[in-house]
């Protein structure tokens, strides 16, 4: 069948949340419900000034370190390609 590519399709937006990427049964959703990263916060809060520029959430550097090791992304910069890109499943959550 011959299909041609419609230009009305170019303008349409579509709204949609990261948590609707997710299947509801994948890991980083079972990883997230286990385990509370909250902790963190305490053992890096004398690391951290209070002036100064607003650093980079220490929860999130550890759940990126954690995703990094759980699926197996040896190097940062495929796993922030993953992130950023968009790999769905890997970004829940965690940017």
């Amino acid at each position: 069948m011959l299909s041609k590519h419609d230009s009305i399709q170019r303008d349409q937006l579509e709204m949609i949340t990261l948590d609707q990427l997710v299947p509801p049964n994948h890991l980083v959703r079972k990883m997230e419900a286990a385990i509370d990263f909250t902790f963190i916060y305490d053992l890096v809060k004398d690391m951290y000034s209070e002036v100064g520029r607003p650093s980079i959430d220490p929860v999130i550097l550890v759940k990126l370190t954690f995703i990094q090791y759980t699926f197996g992304i040896r190097s940062t910069r495929p796993q922030t390609a993953t992130v950023c890109i968009g790999n769905d499943c890997n970004t829940w959550k965690y940017t």
